[in-house]
């Protein structure tokens, strides 16, 4: 019995994978010319030509056109880069899942900034505050959150960290949106939070930002929950 296109196509991305995870080839290494690698791992050039696509898509490998195909450098922001392309799938009913995942993951991130980040970055963070305007539009209000909270994951120094909140945000955008629409006040109150976050950075007091992270997103996933 011939095996499925599927099964052949998983059998030679574990083999691809295995090799990568031995070490045989490492971040930026050349794979082997495709009629020779099929020969050494026991595959078809067809199967073997379906694995490669499928892990260039996860980012793991990178094809360029006439000149072969590579390894990329492994880097937590560029595997991690499937995961707003998931999340992107995502049905209404579970941006509280992703809400949670976030009150779970960003205090400790901006604790972690508050040790971690330098003086100057701390600076950068205030100056993404003020740069908003006095009356500003819900658009630009959750342009500048994005912004806000993708600096705060950066300064925790964890990559790790870092990717899993960018890719999470998305699927939250449309909460923070239909916040600022639909409740009296709310902008007012993330300036406010977002200030007394910065505050506490800047103090390095990483207890009172994280109480105050988790305040901020336990306020949008609180309010969604009675919404919805």
């Amino acid at each position: 019995m011939r095996e499925a296109p599927m099964a052949l196509t998983d059998e030679a991305i574990d083999k691809i994978k295995g090799m990568i995870t031995s070490g045989e080839l490492g971040p930026g290494d050349r794979l082997p010319k495709e009629a020779d690698l099929a020969e050494r791992l026991g595959l078809s050039r067809n199967s073997l030509r379906e694995a490669v696509k499928a892990l260039s898509m996860i980012r793991v490998l990178d094809v360029r056109q006439g000149d072969g195909t590579y390894v990329t450098s492994l880097a937590p922001d560029l595997l991690l880069d499937a995961l707003s392309f998931v999340v992107d799938f995502h049905r209404d009913d579970t941006v509280l899942q992703f809400l949670e995942v976030r009150r779970i993951l960003e205090p400790s991130a901006t604790a972690l900034a508050t040790e971690r980040m330098p003086v100057e970055d701390i600076a950068k963070l205030q100056t993404v505050l003020d740069e908003l305007g006095d009356n500003p539009t819900i658009e630009a209000l959750v342009a500048n959150d994005l912004e806000f909270h993708r600096q705060i994951a950066a300064g925790s120094g964890n990559a790790v960290l870092c990717s899993l909140i960018d890719g999470l945000s998305g699927p939250t955008t449309r909460a923070r949106i239909w916040r600022g629409l639909t409740q009296e006040g709310a902008a007012e109150r993330t300036r406010e939070q977002h200030q007394a976050i910065v505050d506490a950075i800047t103090a390095r007091q990483p207890d009172l930002a994280r109480s105050w992270a988790t305040i901020h997103v336990a306020g949008v996933e609180e309010w969604l929950r009675r919404a919805l």
